[in-house]
């Protein structure tokens, strides 16, 4: 499968720094509940085994709920449980290479910072890119900031979906308008708030008046 741009529009990127007592599977439920139409599961502590079982348990959920679901950098998991496909940043394994061991009709996000590397990942085989952190953040310790004017020139260069991410909330969304990006990807806007099916609600529901600002 491949991912339509639509389906980028309220992208969100889990995390367990704010579970406060409830299953990451039960937050992710509640952020699909809210209207999130792409999942990326991001671990980074978890031990293989742990991960895995979690990994299979969240593809069932967003199998349920009809929306893609790709696991953050780790290639072998994301082959091992058939996920939609998987996430991998400048560090990681290259595009090319995570779709020899994927296949052609997995989805392969890469992230992005400049347009050169945007320009690289597209024509090593990536389906969309994530540009960021386009604001201030804290969910990303080693985030660099990305101006608007790079985001704009990224979008302008590659045929393929762009989304932005980092920092991203209901407070700023709007500035995005103008871009070039069909959506944007979400940690804490969406996790680290009190409702989270509500705040997922809201979210999207500015992110689609930002992209038909665009």
């Amino acid at each position: 499968m491949k991912c339509e741009k639509k389906e980028l529009l309220l992208y969100a990127v889990t995390d367990r720094h704010w579970l406060n007592g409830e299953t990451l599977y039960e937050q992710v439920e509640k952020a699909l509940r809210g209207g999130v139409t792409f999942i990326q599961l991001r671990e980074k502590e978890l031990d293989r085994d742990a991960f895995l079982a979690e990994a299979k348990e969240i593809k069932a959920l967003c199998k349920k709920y009809g929306v893609p679901f790709v696991i953050n950098d780790n290639v072998g998991i994301a082959a091992e449980i058939d996920a939609d496909g998987v996430h991998v940043g400048q560090n990681d394994m290259e595009a090319g290479d995570v779709r020899e061991k994927l296949g052609e009709h997995k989805i392969i996000g890469v992230s992005a910072r400049t347009v050169e590397q945007a320009l690289e990942a597209e024509r090593r085989g990536a389906d969309y890119l994530g540009v960021g952190a386009v604001f201030p953040t804290n969910s990303k310790a080693d985030a660099v900031e990305v101006g608007r004017d790079t985001l704009k020139a990224i979008c302008r260069a590659v045929s393929i979906p762009v989304i932005a991410i980092g920092g991203i909330g209901t407070h700023n969304v709007m500035e995005l308008a103008g871009n070039g990006i069909c959506g944007v990807a979400a940690i804490s806007a969406i996790f680290a708030q009190p409702d989270i099916e509500d705040a997922a609600r809201e979210l999207k529901a500015l992110t689609q008046r930002m992209v038909e600002a665009s």
